[in-house]
């Protein structure tokens, strides 16, 4: 088996990104490991509170408190790898890439970067492709969904396209 899959869930993922990352890797024949990071990103956190001597708040520390989730899952992910002895793919791209929205030690965490150097934009676009043409049906649930880094509380309703622009822009 050449693929192993890790959900790394926080109280700010969704079911339905849940449900497609599980999807596909059933449909691809990929392991699938599933935990929260909830625990992790907690203590650090609390570490740095105390430290700084207030509480971190999404109106004042937003970027703050979205790159410890993103930088919490790659300890992690790593030991994974390391125990199975595979690569660890980084799933940062261009576009984001090139605009600081990857999160360094996070999505740019890997031994191969295999979109690293491809946009956002080409990236949907190929997905859809492969999906209706192609027929990796795997991929619908994926497709379906609004890109997100699912690093914010639900009810601010984040998207990438809403903190970067329009992906087309960014090609």
């Amino acid at each position: 088996q050449l693929l192993t899959t890790a959900y790394q869930a926080t109280k700010n993922s969704s079911e339905a990104t849940f449900n497609s990352a599980k999807n596909l890797a059933d449909r691809l024949g990929a392991t699938f490991y599933n935990w929260q990071i909830d625990e992790g990103v907690d203590y650090y956190q609390s570490t740095i509170e105390s430290a700084i001597g207030r509480k971190l708040t999404w109106e004042q520390d937003d970027i703050t408190l979205q790159n410890i989730q993103a930088r919490s899952r790659a300890p992690i992910i790593w030991m994974l790898a390391n125990l199975e002895n595979k690569l660890l793919m980084a799933t940062s791209n261009r576009s984001e890439g090139d605009v600081g929205y990857a999160t360094m030690d996070g999505d740019t965490s890997g031994s191969i970067s295999p979109i690293a150097g491809v946009d956002k934009h080409f990236i949907l676009q190929w997905l859809k492709y492969a999906e209706h043409e192609l027929g990796f049906t795997g991929l619908k649930g994926v497709n379906a969904l609004t890109p997100t880094a699912e690093l914010r509380p639900e009810d601010q309703n984040q998207t990438d396209e809403e903190d970067l622009m329009p992906y087309e822009v960014l090609m």
